[in-house]
């Protein structure tokens, strides 16, 4: 009798459930990945994936139903466990050590050095150098360093946690490149993403979940992506802003923000721009332009070598945080980790930056500030049932919650730091209102986003970084993702930045 053939299912999980407290994470969550295939887990913030994800890979255990790899059951109790049976995780945030070198990680994950340096340069960092601090890494680049650590000890199961989200388009298209030729050499990859062009380019299947169940595995095919977002949002589909903007009329007083030939390091060379009052001014950039510089100039973490920054007319001269905030300037930052205090609840993160305030002699009126803070978790639909720790939020809740601290206080200018990133279609098109009605109430937006649709979505005119400098200014309307491409790479027929 002939050997039977092996299971083409790497992995299969069926009835997984988990509850935290009175949260019910998930339900009746299931998953099939077979071998050669890239299956994207989608679902809307909220819907259970990262809870999934964790089970898994061996963080949590859950609380009923069974992983099977390889066609035996499997109870992964760790990570190492995880990794041992060939399931190797890139989670959303990098899992890296700041303080380490990019040798000293890899020697603490037992990651081989020379295929670590392969798959570095396939993904865009030939240049790495071991020992490079992880602190002094862009986020786009530890996204790459966790990958390539990954693909180093060669899973049989990839699973990929909103890789994409932090990185320019250039690194994308490497991404998308490399999981698709892991699936084509017979592994299989688990690919968690909200953008549907990257779902439709690699993936073979979908698998939905919603309220913690698996509601739908459907085969990539044309005009799949409506019939996902019903099943993700449950036929409640939140019209989605589908016109583009035209340029707002700037009033002709004087703006809210004005900057001219700012620089700093060897990244930002010569950027200017007005960010006029009821303005949302987007910033384009691949990565490593500069558009990091530049937020943490305005937001008063890096001091800048050259130029001049006005706010409202005044001379403005950020030494830290502290002063870019008395001048009504305030961040919201990309990686959202860096913002939150994550072991404490919703309602002390966003009350953080009224307790801060200085104020005169008098009782501190705490009523009032509760009432802000609440005013602050409806306008945004926060949602509070995870009272106990934001840590236990989904993404596009914390992502609240670092905007709704400064809604709370009140907004004069927002930097707003790739504010979508690794958050569902609802939630975006939320931040996209929000933003809008900041705007329409007089509040004025620099909104840096590394998905070039969003700035037809949501911003009156983009300025367009290359090289460390404002190459380009482009109203919504005329802003296509060709034209802002071909800005971005330098290639602007535009001969000068009218700001």
């Amino acid at each position: 009798m002939p050997d039977a053939a092996p299971p083409t299912a790497i992995l299969d999980a069926k009835g997984v459930a988990k509850r935290f407290g009175a949260v019910q994470a998930l339900r009746d969550a299931s998953l099939k990945v077979d071998r050669g295939q890239v299956v994207a887990l989608m679902g809307a913030n909220g819907a259970g994936k990262s809870t999934f994800v964790k089970i898994l890979t061996g963080v949590l255990r859950p609380d009923s139903g069974h992983v099977r790899i390889r066609g035996r059951d499997s109870s992964v109790a760790s990570p190492a466990g995880a990794r041992r049976s060939g399931l190797v995780p890139v989670y959303q945030e990098p899992s890296l050590i700041p303080d380490l070198s990019v040798a000293d990680n890899l020697r603490l994950g037992d990651t081989p050095a020379d295929p670590f340096r392969h798959w570095a340069g396939e993904l865009g960092l030939p240049d790495l150098r071991p020992d490079a601090m992880i602190r002094s890494l862009s986020l786009a680049s530890l996204r790459i360093v966790d990958l390539a650590r990954a693909l180093a000890i060669e899973p049989d199961v990839l699973l990929l946690d909103e890789l994409t989200a932090a990185l320019p388009t250039d690194l994308v298209d490497r991404v998308l490149r490399v999981v698709r030729a892991q699936a084509d050499a017979g592994r299989a990859v688990i690919y968690i993403s909200h953008r549907f062009t990257e779902i439709a380019a690699i993936c073979d299947r979908a698998t939905v979940l919603r309220d913690g169940l698996t509601v739908g595995d459907l085969a990539i095919e044309a005009g799949i992506e409506e019939r996902i977002v019903e099943l993700m949002l449950g036929g409640t589909v939140a019209a989605a802003t589908t016109g583009t903007r035209g340029a707002r009329s700037r009033a002709t007083d004087v703006p809210r923000l004005r900057v001219r030939g700012l620089a700093t390091g060897t990244r930002l060379s010569d950027v200017s721009f007005d960010l006029g009052k009821g303005e949302v001014l987007g910033v384009v950039a691949l990565e490593g332009q500069g558009q990091d510089e530049l937020f943490d100039v305005l937001a008063g973490n890096r001091r800048a070598n050259a130029g001049t920054v006005e706010v409202d007319g005044r001379p403005a001269v950020f030494t830290d945080p502290a002063d870019a905030i008395a001048a009504g300037l305030t961040l919201v930052p990309g990686d959202r980790a860096q913002a939150l205090l994550m072991s404490r609840p919703v309602r002390e993160n966003i009350a953080l930056p009224l307790l801060a305030r200085p104020r005169r002699w008098g009782a501190i009126r705490m009523r009032d500030e509760a009432a802000r803070v609440t005013r602050a978790i409806e306008r945004l639909q926060i949602d509070t049932r995870a009272q106990g720790e934001v840590r236990r939020l989904s993404g596009g809740n914390q992502q609240k919650v670092t905007i709704a601290r400064w809604i709370a206080r009140g907004v004069q200018t927002l930097l707003l730091f790739d504010p979508t990133r690794g958050i569902d279609i609802r939630t975006k098109n939320q931040i996209y209102a929000l933003v809008r009605d900041l705007a329409d109430q007089g509040a004025a937006v620099l909104f840096y986003t590394s998905e070039l649709a969003e700035v037809r979505l949501a911003c009156d005119r983009a300025v367009v970084i290359f090289n460390g400098r404002a190459v380009d200014v482009i109203d919504a309307k005329d802003a296509d993702e060709p034209t802002l491409m071909r800005a971005a790479y330098g290639l602007s027929e535009a001969t000068g930045v009218s700001t």
